[in-house]
């Protein structure tokens, strides 16, 4: 008879200072359960899509319970963690008896309630199934340790960040899995911490010499029947394991997972402050003076203002719309009061506008400006992108307005903006532009690194600093966590 392998994802990277949490109703929004589950990802590059492709490949029966991703944003609600983990529990049990779950979590999840969101949801699996193998699929950025993955059997992680090989973690995890079962064999599992804590801005994997530890990851993959995900963790949820990780599946056994997770970590730990540095950081004007003494020729300038963690923080805004530097377009600037305002004024309507910078003081405050509405209405569309590849994207209701020479794009629901999306829903191309700015961390190179004329990494007062010595830590003990030498001031 054909495994039975259930499926669900919960996943949220929570940024602890973000005042706004999230609550159940926003976790509904993009809620999929059941068979619409399978329709929506079949195809796509996303943890579920992998998920599928390898069972049906297998011959396993796909058994989908829901799948809810926020991306980045605040800290969960109890009730949507609550909320959750009780339906996880219940669908298992209703859609029973199986072979097997795999699970879709996030691992920088924060909830005021919960002090690992993650093993609260494994261990609740495991208390109530306590013979069923489950298997984890975990963001790159997950903060980690060996009790977060105490009730799991198979833990694996993305490899790359820019996150490109989501349906390919998707695809561990079910090779994994349908491998336990195939050989009743349970493979050794190992969590080792090298205790840094990095800007995600330092995260991307092309980066040296992160990059080169990677290799030497896959190299050691090919030389033993293992599976090593390098995590760097996600430094803006303040839990007692943020912070980088190693995690290893060791099919030899636990004492194996055990000396390779434990080699990687020294070798991250060693490396912790060259990895720290990888990328020069500039204030905004060093930036912009940067980007006035030599407009690009056809190219876009991507200015990254990596320090907004809620996409409407509006300090490159503000010093942009005071400088001369060619045409400038800020997409996906979430504000919904002003698309609102621009919806109800219409096309073609010169309104005067209080643009973004609300979620927190640190975002800057509001901009006020006069700008004249070039479109509104509701907006949605799949992503081109090897980014979460045909995923669906509901901006709600969306503006487009003209500031001088600045566009903008006002959304109404949070959206990354990495890849040339946010220019085609609008009938433009990035190549229009002389000056884009970015609110990503890595997600924006993959399309950009190749298309524009230079990125320049630009560091603002908001609640994503590149020095991780400003984020008020809690719950973290930071006295050997920080890459540097120096302790903070």
């Amino acid at each position: 008879m054909a495994p039975r392998i259930a499926f669900a994802g919960f996943n949220l990277e929570s940024v602890t200072a973000v005042p706004q949490t999230v609550e159940l109703a926003e976790f509904e929004r993009v809620c999929v359960r059941g068979p619409k589950l399978t329709e929506r990802f079949r195809g796509t590059n996303t943890v579920p899509g992998g998920c599928l492709k390898i069972c049906e490949a297998d011959g396993a029966e796909f058994v989908p319970l829901f799948h809810t991703l926020l991306g980045a944003l605040g800290p969960a609600s109890d009730e949507a963690v609550e909320r959750y983990t009780r339906e996880i529990v219940e669908e298992l049990d209703r859609n029973g008896p199986l072979d097997g779950v795999i699970l879709f979590l996030h691992g920088a999840c924060w909830a005021a309630g919960y002090p690992d969101v993650e093993r609260h949801v494994i261990d609740a699996v495991r208390a109530a199934f306590p013979a069923l193998p489950i298997a984890v699929a975990l963001d790159y950025h997950g903060n980690i340790d060996r009790e977060t993955l105490r009730g799991a059997d198979i833990a694996v992680a993305y490899r790359h960040s820019p996150h490109i090989d989501m349906g390919e973690t998707g695809e561990r995890a079910a090779r994994a899995l349908l491998r336990l079962l195939r050989e009743n064999h349970r493979p050794g599992l190992a969590v080792a911490r090298p205790d840094i804590v990095i800007p995600s801005i330092m995260s991307a994997t092309a980066l040296e010499p992160l990059a080169a530890i990677i290799t030497e990851a896959r190299t050691a993959e090919t030389a033993g029947d293992c599976d090593i995900s390098v995590m760097a963790g996600f430094s803006y949820a303040d839990s007692a394991n943020t912070g980088m990780s190693v995690i290893c599946l060791d099919w030899d056994g636990q004492e194996a997972a055990e000396a390779k997770a434990q080699a990687f970590a020294d070798r991250l730990r060693g490396a912790r402050q060259a990895i720290a540095n990888a990328i020069p950081i500039l204030g905004v004007e060093e930036a912009l003076a940067d980007v006035e003494a030599r407009l690009a020729n056809g190219r876009p300038i991507v200015l990254l203002e990596h320090a907004d963690r809620m996409n409407d923080s509006t300090h490159l805004l503000r010093a942009l719309l005071s400088r001369h530097v060619g045409r400038v377009n800020v997409p996906f600037l979430l504000d919904p009061e002003t698309a609102a305002q621009a919806h109800a004024a219409g096309e073609g309507a010169d309104i005067t506008v209080a643009l973004a910078g609300k979620t927190a003081p640190e975002t800057g405050g509001p901009v006020e400006a006069m700008a004249r509405v070039l479109w509104s209405g509701s907006k949605s569309f799949s992503v081109s992108g090897r980014y979460q590849h045909g995923s669906f994207v509901d901006l709600g209701l969306t503006a487009l307005l003209q500031i001088g020479a600045v566009r903008v794009s006002v959304v109404s629901h949070f959206a990354f903006a990495v890849d040339g999306d946010p220019f085609f829903i609008f009938g433009e191309r990035p190549e229009d532009y002389d000056v884009i700015l970015l609110r990503s961390k890595t997600h924006f190179r993959d399309y950009y690194e190749p298309l524009a004329d230079r990125i320049l990494v630009v560091d603002t007062p908001d609640l994503g600093p590149a020095d991780v010595r400003l984020i008020p830590y809690r719950q973290l003990d930071t006295a050997s966590a920080y890459p540097w030498s120096d302790a903070p001031a």
